[in-house]
């Protein structure tokens, strides 16, 4: 599929499918449309009337328009309320138009939305985001595709002449988003740590990254205790991943990525029950996939900052080198930890991660992970947990965060709380009381961050989507990968 920026007028374009934006309760046509309508034969304003369209938000109408105009269908989407419009409505607007125009087997088509703001640039970034991510579909376990309509071949932006960069930039972004994506759908038996280290070396080979890859052994001789303490019952060997990019010119900054790498979680001998969605677990190593999501584009975009990529990717299993609960870790900034816990192992793999990252002399550091069912309870399947003591860092994320569209909201961290996860044989235990476990969590990362400001991002809740929404269809979402490139590149 192609997309590209046109000077074309709307009334003088041709081709199958014509879309077109009209605000809420403002849908008499006028202008261009009012002329469309005449040469349609009043089509349009019967089928508007007829369907009761009134421009809401998201809403479509469908209208096969005359054989004498050189357009065969044309879709009109609502916009919501003028004062409403955002660059995520154009996304979501745009994921409608595409997901609309491909069922009405449509091979070229052009939109037709408002410039955001007088910013050209950001609007068609933001429209090439949510048709392409709106247009994936995952077939690489279907023996065939159940999709059976053709492929839309180009969409052309009306008005938006000249914004090739903004499109290009747009793709780069979504390629990061959508190897995020098959990375967290794909079974455990498919993804594995060894497939992870892979997938950063194909990342860093196509892209110029550097890479290194911590072996087992390479782990030991950093004392790295805690991670290794949740690897062990694993089969498969544990990769430390470390992916750097690094500009051309002196870096104006210096900045780290995290992300949780379970492959698979069982929970380890405190092993997931019945209705826990232990079948889900593949979906345990979404910080990761974020990171190297995110990694992948930044290759592309080549931001004057330089990125370290980090995950102390992993398998939690059960064999008989399984931790036990009751075991006493020690990380390798010489915390030590009692396991009460197997199945609070994501914090552990981290924590090493995060002392490791915190030796490299970063400006700030982001840790994202699928770390808590607690954070699902607090703030649902749609937002993600946000946990720093650093007011600035919590601004550029969540400033990231909405001109990404991917929604954050700031918690406490308590400090009373981590009352709860003193050990009386160690220095902490890895859990704390049942309430306000995504607060105890992050406090516990806060255990193995010295002198970067941090951030910790719970993404357990928007990583997955049991339904469609918006540009996500079903299934993996690759949340997180457009913060942090807005944040790489703020």
């Amino acid at each position: 599929m192609t997309i590209r920026p046109s000077d074309t007028a709307l009334l003088d374009w041709s081709g199958d499918t014509l879309a077109i934006g009209l605000f809420e309760d403002a849908v008499e046509l006028t202008g261009d449309l009012a002329t469309l309508n005449e040469k349609s034969g009043g089509i349009i304003q019967e089928i508007i009337a007829e369907e009761e369209f009134t421009g809401k938000v998201n809403s479509t109408v469908v209208i096969r328009v005359g054989a004498s105009y050189p357009v065969r269908k044309v879709i009109l989407v609502g916009l919501g309320k003028p004062e409403a419009l955002s660059l995520e409505s154009l996304r979501r607007a745009a994921a409608t138009v595409a997901r609309s125009a491909k069922k009405q087997k449509t091979k070229t088509l052009a939109i037709s939305l408002p410039v955001y703001n007088h910013e050209p640039a950001a609007t068609a970034q933001a429209i090439t985001e949510g048709a392409e991510l709106a247009l994936y579909q995952d077939t690489r376990f279907k023996s065939e595709p159940e999709d059976k309509n053709p492929d839309i071949e180009t969409i052309d932006l009306l008005g938006l002449a000249g914004q090739e960069a903004a499109i290009t930039r747009a793709e780069q972004i979504v390629s990061g988003v959508i190897l995020a994506r098959q990375l967290v759908a794909a079974p455990a038996n498919a993804v594995t740590p060894i497939t992870m280290a892979e997938t950063a070396q194909a990342i860093a080979k196509e892209h110029g990254l550097e890479l290194q890859i911590l072996e087992q052994e390479d782990c030991e001789k950093l004392g790295m205790g805690a991670y290794l303490g949740v690897a062990q019952a694993s089969d498969l060997p544990p990769k430390f991943i470390h992916l750097i990019y690094k500009p051309t010119t002196t870096p104006k900054r210096k900045l780290a990525i995290i992300g949780k790498g379970l492959t698979f979680d069982s929970g380890g001998l405190n092993i997931k029950g019945a209705g826990s969605g232990i079948e889900t677990m593949k979906i345990d190593m979404g910080g990761a996939a974020a990171t190297l999501g995110a990694a992948k584009a930044i290759g592309q975009l080549k931001p004057d900052v330089e990125v370290h990529f980090i995950s102390a990717v992993t398998e939690n299993m059960i064999s008989g080198k399984a931790m036990h609960p009751g075991d006493i870790l020690t990380a390798s900034n010489g915390k030590t930890i009692e396991v009460n816990n197997t199945d609070a192992e994501g914090r552990l793999t981290l924590a090493d991660a995060l002392v490791y990252a915190d030796k490299l002399g970063l400006d700030a550091m982001v840790d994202l992970a699928t770390l808590t069912g607690a954070c699902v309870v607090a703030l649902g399947d749609n937002i993600a947990g946000l946990f720093t003591p650093d007011d600035d860092v919590a601004a550029q994320l969540q400033t990231a965060s909405e001109n990404a569209g991917e929604k954050l909201w700031r918690m406490p961290m308590e400090e009373k709380y981590f009352e709860g996860m003193k050990s009386g044989i160690a220095d902490m235990k890895n859990t704390g009381p049942r309430y306000g476990g995504s607060i105890t969590a992050s406090l516990f990362l806060k255990q193995f961050v010295k002198d970067t400001p941090w951030a910790h991002l719970d993404i357990a809740g928007p990583v997955w989507a049991d339904k469609e929404n918006g540009y996500n269809g079903a299934g993996a979402t690759g949340f997180g990968v457009r913060t942090l490139v807005h944040w790489v590149l703020s």
